[in-house]
C-alpha cells in the first residue's frame, strides 16, 4: 500500500492527523527532500527506511515502492505541499495502477493558504476578487499558451504564482502587460510557515526590487491583487442581518 501525503506548506505541525497518522506507521518513506521539512520525519517510527527524492529519477522511486510491495510494507511518499498542486502525482499514480499497486491521497496545505495565513488576507473579498488563480511561470516544464501569465493577469483577480521567485523581472513585466496595473498590491512569501518564513509587501511593478532587498530568491510563493491590500469592500451577505438562509430566518415582525 502507498499513501501519498501532503506534507503542507512547512511548519510540521500543519500536516494533516491522517497524513501524521501514515508517517507513523510507514516502513518507508519517500520524501521530497528539497522543500518537505525534515522535522516531519521525527514522526516516523525508529525501524523506518527513509528516502530523499531530490536525488532519484522516477523510476528510482517506483522500483523502491516495488521493493516494499514485495515485502508487504506500507509506502508513504511525503509531497511538499498538496500533492494536487505541482506535485508530479499523476506520473506515479500512473505507474501505481499499471503494477497493480493499492493507494490513496492525503491532502495537504498548499503554500498559498499558508501565505495567506500568514499575512491574514482572504483571496475572495466581496467587490474585489472572487476567485483565485493557482499558476506558474513557463520554466523547463511548459505552460499551455491560453494559460500564460499574461491571460490570467487580464482578469485582474487574486493570484498565487508559484515556482517563479528566480524570474520576477519577467514576472512583473507580463503582469502588467496582460492588464495588471504597476501599483497593484503584490507579495513575496518566502517559506510560508516555516521558522524562517519571510514575508514581504511590495507592489507588481516592485516585485524583483522587493526580492533582492530581502534576498529572496528560490521557494517563495507570489500573490498579487487588490486582496493583498484591499482598501474598500463589501461585507460578506452570509452575517448580514438582512439576509436570510436555511438556519437563520428573518423576524417576521
Amino acid at each position: 500500500m502507498v499513501h501519498i501525503v501532503g506534507a503542507g506548506c512547512g511548519a510540521p505541525d500543519l500536516i494533516t492527523l491522517r497524513g501524521k497518522k501514515h508517517i507513523e506507521e510507514a516502513d518507508l518513506i519517500i520524501y521530497a527532500g528539497s522543500l518537505v521539512n525534515p522535522e516531519l520525519l521525527e514522526y516516523a517510527k525508529e525501524d523506518c527506511r527513509v528516502m530523499n527524492s531530490a536525488y532519484m529519477t522516477l523510476d528510482e522511486v517506483i522500483d523502491a515502492v516495488k521493493e516494499a510491495e514485495k515485502k508487504g510494507e506500507t509506502t508513504v511518499r511525503l509531497h511538499t505541499g498538496d500533492p494536487s498542486v505541482y506535485g508530479a502525482v499523476r506520473e506515479q499514480i500512473d505507474e501505481f495502477e499499471q503494477l497493480g499497486i493499492e493507494y490513496d491521497i492525503t491532502p495537504g496545505v498548499s503554500a498559498a493558504f499558508g501565505a495567506a495565513a500568514s499575512l491574514g488576507m482572504e483571496y475572495t473579498l466581496p467587490d474585489v476578487s472572487q476567485s483565485l488563480i493557482i499558476t506558474r511561470m513557463e520554466g523547463k516544464t511548459k505552460v499551455p499558451e491560453k494559460e500564460s501569465i499574461e491571460a490570467f493577469a487580464s482578469h485582474n483577480t487574486s493570484m498565487a504564482i508559484y515556482l517563479s521567485a528566480g524570474m520576477l523581472e519577467e514576472l512583473s513585466e507580463r503582469l502588467i502587460n496582460g492588464g495588471y496595473a504597476p501599483n497593484t498590491p503584490a507579495a513575496i512569501v518566502y517559506k510560508a510557515s516555516w521558522q524562517e518564513e519571510k514575508s514581504v509587501i511590495c507592489s507588481v511593478k516592485t516585485l524583483a526590487g522587493a526580492a533582492k532587498e530581502n534576498g529572496i530568491k528560490k521557494t517563495a510563493v507570489i500573490l498579487v491583487g487588490e486582496a493583498v491590500s484591499p482598501g474598500r469592500y463589501s461585507l460578506s451577505k452570509l452575517y448580514d442581518p438582512k439576509f436570510e438562509t436555511e438556519y437563520r430566518k428573518l423576524n417576521d415582525n
